[in-house]
């Protein structure tokens, strides 16, 4: 194992005609105590979807932000989770809200993405929205949406763990996802 800096690698085989069919891509590896950054990496090989987590503010003012750890939790009943960092300034008004929208965000809503993960700025100014039927932002043109009730926050290291029971669900079958991928936007491609 070779360490660089605070990240380990292991290094590959060496590649050698006839003894393996294609020499090895370049390997990391994350241990307990390792540099967070290796971690983060391979968690990216993992890839997900793209979401913006709306609600509304104890004020009633639209508050939102970029997730993209989301995932279905059960059938029946019907239940989702999504993972909100706990420093994010969203964190608090997504935590005490009685209802929630998880859209789900299709290729041409990348600026969206951005500008929801951005600080300090006007997240719903530029971004066209209305109220759902339960009261959160619905995102429009968005490849799909989720009305939630709020059903549990849970604890989990550095983020919220936001369970929501799902009151309605809309989607748009003939859009693509908008995917992120090793830190950057990636979108489908098809086999002709």
């Amino acid at each position: 194992m070779a360490r660089l800096g605070r990240a380990v690698f292991a290094r590959a085989p060496r590649y050698s005609p006839g003894t393996m069919a294609e020499p090895a891509a370049p390997f990391s590896e994350y241990r307990t105590g390792s540099d967070p950054r290796t971690l983060r990496d391979a968690l990216g090989c993992f890839a997900t979807g793209v979401t913006i987590v709306t609600c509304l503010g104890e004020d009633g003012t639209p508050v939102g932000l970029t997730a993209n750890s989301f995932t279905s939790v059960s059938l029946d009943p019907p239940l989702l989770l999504v993972c909100v960092e706990k420093r994010a300034a969203s964190a608090t008004a997504l935590t005490a809200a009685s209802h929630f929208a998880v859209n789900v965000l299709q290729t041409h809503q990348q600026p969206a993405s951005i500008r929801f993960a951005a600080k300090d700025e006007d997240r719903f100014g530029t971004t066209p929205w209305s109220p759902g039927e339960f009261g959160p932002p619905v995102l429009r043109d968005s490849l799909g949406v989720f009305e939630c009730a709020a059903h549990a926050v849970h604890e989990g290291g550095d983020h919220h763990i936001v369970v929501g029971e799902v009151l309605r669900a809309s989607f748009d079958s003939a859009l693509d996802p908008l995917l992120y991928f090793r830190g950057r936007y990636r979108r489908l491609h098809f086999d002709p």
